[in-house]
């Protein structure tokens, strides 16, 4: 099977993508549809293509494709897992041509380390420099209101 790899906005299904980080991703949980909406329409998307051109994946920067990116948001649908396309995305980004030259690149995994050690993410260099506010049940309190 061929997939494609894109970051043409107007191809994302954001319903695949909303299901995905609201039901079965452990670091979004409960994401409201207009949250993704809102971050997929500032950041910089790759989407990943079954044949029958269908989404099964997705990764978001935010970055202003100067000096920094942040990637986020990086899944593959568990039913096309154990093809390599999580590699093929991240050779895609690393390799795409508004994003040479960055001085800075972050992210946050609880498990893929092995992957993102593949293309040159270490462990902080410096932690106690690296600050976070961090308010991991903000769309809890958001969908109570």
């Amino acid at each position: 099977m061929t997939y494609e790899i894109s970051t043409d906005p107007a191809r994302l299904d954001l319903d695949v993508v909303h299901r995905y980080l609201s039901e079965e991703a452990y670091w979004s949980p409960g994401v409201p549809r207009a949250t993704v909406e809102r971050a997929v329409e500032n950041s910089l998307c790759f989407g990943v293509y079954a044949p029958d051109f269908s989404q099964v994946g997705f990764a978001r920067l935010v970055t202003d494709r100067a000096t920094f990116a942040y990637l986020a948001d990086v899944f593959v649908l568990a039913e096309h897992r154990g093809r390599g396309l999580s590699k093929r995305l991240m050779e895609a980004i690393i390799a795409h041509p508004e994003l040479q030259g960055l001085r800075r690149w972050l992210l946050m995994t609880r498990d893929a380390h092995s992957l993102y050690a593949q293309f040159g993410f270490t462990p902080l260099a410096n932690p106690p420099r690296v600050m976070e506010r961090h308010d991991p049940d903000v769309y809890t309190r958001l969908t109570r209101r």
